[in-house]
């Protein structure tokens, strides 16, 4: 049996996907809900990642770790085989993950006051921490036209004059859009016009799919590479968000030190003795692994798009070019975000993510993690129908 088709059972692990529904959703006993919100993975992490985190374990003392040069080493050759990008390893510092990063990067080159641009909808943190460090948030939204996202540039530029930092999804959550260099580009441009420096959350950047292809802000940079911060960890990539290990690239030697300083004055600097360890194995040895993961996805995603949108008529869903996020517009349906939640929760006993948590631009659309093995998603989709689909409503 392929690692990805068996089921492994995550509740009794402290899983946030799993055994926190009742908090999230504000509901009672969730034991037989099924948890397709939250953006880890239900397939276990590759072989190569736990035989090194399991010979780590055969030395019984877990003191101070550090990250060291192959690490470091295998982070850029990564990125310079599956993204074409050049890293030189002096550009890297590490955090315990991309959401601390962004904080740590808000919290040093803006003030209390400052303003922060954002493009919803997005991921929540994007705007959740600059709101919680006392930053005023801008936001310019997507235009959406049949499921497609491109940037309003006009009102894009228009907040860029208040704004001191733009925060970029490089690929987007939750639409799976890739950027393109065109828009890439114009965005670099306008930044340095109004001198608006820029974090780029990359965090998606592998799981991209056949045909498709991730272009890394940095790449198309040129002269403005100073102004870039880009966030990278394998954690998404490789299914090991509770290992919390994440990079910051910044070309700039001054900004990196600012950086640097201010994770030793926060105790942010170092990772636990696990993520070195799982760090360099993921990026070494875990490429067969994510490939066959690539195409399980792909498989995954044309099935879902295919059945939830024949079996619920007015369901739209674009197949997203990268991640393993479905963004199901449901505005068709005509029931309110309450309704569709209490449907999915109440009648199918699924957890979607209600689009709303991504800015008032994501009402009328959920969020769907699809990453997990097919009798799972199966199941999935079937609750999916059974609360929303025809059958019920009639």
């Amino acid at each position: 049996m392929s690692l990805f088709e068996r089921v492994h059972d995550r509740r009794d692990s402290r899983s946030v996907k799993w055994e926190r529904m009742e908090k999230v959703y504000g509901i009672g006993d969730a034991s037989d809900i099924l948890p397709m919100w939250v953006a880890d993975m239900d397939f276990p992490a590759p072989p190569a990642v736990t035989d090194a985190l399991r010979e780590r374990l055969e030395h019984p003392i877990f003191g101070y770790s550090y990250i060291c040069e192959e690490c470091k080493t295998a982070a850029a050759n990564w990125q310079k085989k599956r993204h074409g990008l050049s890293i030189d390893t002096d550009w890297m510092l590490f955090h315990q993950g991309v959401i601390p990063a962004m904080a740590s990067i808000i919290d040093v080159f803006t003030t209390h006051g400052d303003k922060v641009l954002v493009t919803p909808p997005v991921y929540p943190p994007f705007f959740s921490i600059p709101k919680n460090l006392g930053r005023d948030v801008l936001y310019s939204e997507l235009k959406e036209q049949d499921g497609e996202y491109t940037i309003d540039f006009a009102d894009f530029e228009d907040k860029l004059q208040d704004a001191r930092l733009f925060i970029l999804c490089n690929p987007h959550n939750p639409g799976g859009k890739l950027w393109t260099s065109a828009e890439l580009e114009h965005i670099i441009r306008l930044c340095a016009q109004h001198d608006v420096l820029i974090l780029s959350d990359e965090i998606h950047s592998d799981l991209i799919h056949q045909g498709e292809i991730h272009i890394p802000l940095l790449s198309v940079a040129g002269s403005e590479r100073d102004r870039i911060f880009t966030c990278l960890a394998p954690t998404k990539t490789f299914n090991l968000a509770g290992i919390q290990a994440a990079m910051i690239v910044a070309a700039d030697p001054h900004k990196r030190n600012l950086l640097d300083k201010h994770m030793q004055a926060h105790g942010t600097g170092s990772l636990n003795a696990f993520a070195p360890v799982a760090w360099k194995a993921a990026y070494e040895e875990g490429e067969p692994w994510l490939d066959e993961l690539l195409d399980v996805l792909s498989s995954h995603i044309s099935f879902a798009v295919e059945r939830l949108e024949r079996e619920v008529p007015g369901l739209k869903i674009n197949k997203p070019q990268s991640t393993y996020l479905l963004w199901i517009d449901y505005r068709a349906l005509g029931l309110s975000e309450d309704e569709a939640m209490q449907r999915l929760l109440r009648d199918g006993k699924v957890a979607l993510e209600a689009g709303s948590k991504y800015g008032e631009s994501g009402r009328g659309f959920l969020r769907m993690n699809i990453a997990c093995p097919r009798t799972t998603l199966e199941d999935g989709i079937s609750r999916v129908i059974r609360a929303l689909g025809t059958d019920y409503n009639t």
